[in-house]
């Protein structure tokens, strides 16, 4: 039997980074595609529908291999606070973050022959209250460019926040505890650095 071959459909080094630390390899193919929110859409909807696109997407060229699309946002009383597109920006959401909670939504979907699976997790994230000056210290590392809500808590970020309410890989963008359910779902184990063929 040939081993599985896994697919990451995202250029994010993140997901890669988390997919490592639990002995699994895959190939970085991103897919692309239009990630606005499309009318009537609400973000619990509109994260699960791109995991899934992206999923679908790179599976049509590789019907053999498991694929894993993801996305994740940041909402602030239900706004989607994207990747800032200035420094400026950047420092705005920070400060409109500090000394408050906030979610994020960390969609994932596995593509393959069994078809397509999907969910979402949430997790609410306290930030420690900081002043601007901070802030743009912070956004002088360049961090937070390209990331949703100007952060990353898996790096320097991490001195901003004061606790985290679920799963913390789900705010690194790879929600782990999600993975493993989909896994289940799709017809597949983990068994510690490797996957398996679940037994029925």
């Amino acid at each position: 039997m040939s081993p599985l071959r896994l697919i990451l459909a995202s250029a994010s080094p993140r997901r890669r980074d988390v997919l490592r630390q639990l002995g699994l390899d895959a190939e970085v193919r991103p897919a692309r595609l239009d990630e606005a929110l499309e009318p009537g859409e609400g973000p619990v909807e509109h994260v699960e529908r791109l995991a899934r696109a992206k999923a679908e997407l790179v599976a049509l060229d590789v019907p053999d291999a498991l694929v894993i699309g993801g996305d994740t946002i940041v909402l602030r009383d239900e706004r989607v606070l994207g990747k800032p597109e200035t420094e400026d920006q950047a420092v705005q959401m920070l400060m409109s973050l500090a000394g408050r909670s906030h979610e994020v939504l960390s969609g994932l979907a596995l593509a393959g022959r069994h078809g397509v699976v999907s969910g979402i997790s949430r997790t609410a994230v306290r930030f420690r209250d900081f002043d601007t000056a901070t802030a743009e210290r912070y956004v002088r590392s360049r961090e937070p460019l390209d990331k949703a809500g100007a952060y990353g808590i898996q790096g320097l970020g991490a001195a901003l926040t004061e606790g985290v309410d679920g799963d913390y890989y789900a705010v690194v963008g790879f929600p782990v505890g999600l993975f493993m359910r989909l896994l289940g779902r799709a017809g597949w184990r983990y068994d510690f650095g490797r996957l398996e063929r679940a037994r029925t």
